[in-house]
């Protein structure tokens, strides 16, 4: 077991490293992708525009997420991470405030995030950790007490309509897209498979709850990602921050 985390956390990043220059495009196909990011920030209800909030963006990547957290709470301080080099380096290519500030870390470390944060976004990121449950419990002790974590995420396992879906969308467009643009399909193959294996919604609400959350619920997309794509909402008990 701890051979096969090792082994996860090292080829997740290299593989996100290697798809980093043609992420930005390949993803941008998907005509709900950035629309979608933004829904789930939004459902944060962060209130003033994030005014003299603190923010985590947990998983960035090349920082469409991080737009979607600024877009809802553009007058909030955002600290955004990620596993991957070269991911962050895209990202940080790209204008941003200010307020927003990059840091690469692996997410079992979190090397230089410390909490309280009044809002975390987690986008893309639970199914690719090889101990989702540490990890969790790690956010959760990041979060103020009372506040919100937003999990963005694939999760198909609970209906075989979204399965079907997942499966034909992968092998009819995505995966050929990836190999017509960067001619190598490795973190999109990783994609399909790792949505396949990941928790169905009740499932994954479970684990929220055995994590220390509470206020567990979650909503669906819009489009063909209805089913498919959901945003998992909880928020942290407790009286004390980590």
């Amino acid at each position: 077991m701890l051979l096969r985390d090792g082994l996860r956390r090292a080829v997740v990043p290299n593989a996100f490293d290697e798809g980093a220059r043609s992420y930005d495009r390949l993803v941008g196909l998907n005509p709900g992708y950035h629309a979608h990011l933004r829904l789930s920030a939004e459902r944060l209800r962060l209130p003033g525009e994030g005014a003299g909030l603190r923010l985590l963006d947990v998983g960035c990547g090349t920082g469409a997420s991080t737009a979607a957290l600024l877009a809802a709470a553009p007058r909030a301080e955002i600290v955004a991470v990620d596993a991957s080099a070269r991911m962050l380096a895209e990202a940080r290519r790209k204008p941003w405030p200010e307020s927003v500030r990059f840091v690469h870390t692996s997410i079992e470390e979190l090397a230089g995030v410390s909490g309280a944060f009044d809002g975390i976004l987690a986008a893309y990121l639970v199914r690719n950790l090889a101990d989702p449950d540490t990890q969790l419990r790690a956010l959760a002790r990041l979060l103020r007490p009372g506040a919100t974590l937003a999990v963005h995420e694939y999760s198909v396992r609970d209906s075989v309509l979204a399965t079907a879906v997942w499966h034909a969308v992968c092998w009819g467009v995505i995966i050929p897209a990836a190999r017509l643009v960067d001619g190598d399909t490795t973190l999109y193959r990783h994609l399909w498979r790792s949505v396949a294996a990941f928790d169905g919604v009740a499932r994954f609400r479970h684990r929220l709850a055995d994590a220390g959350f509470t206020a567990i619920h979650s909503e669906t997309m819009t489009g063909w990602q209805r089913g498919v794509v959901h945003t998992f909402l909880a928020s942290r008990r407790g009286s004390e921050c980590g």
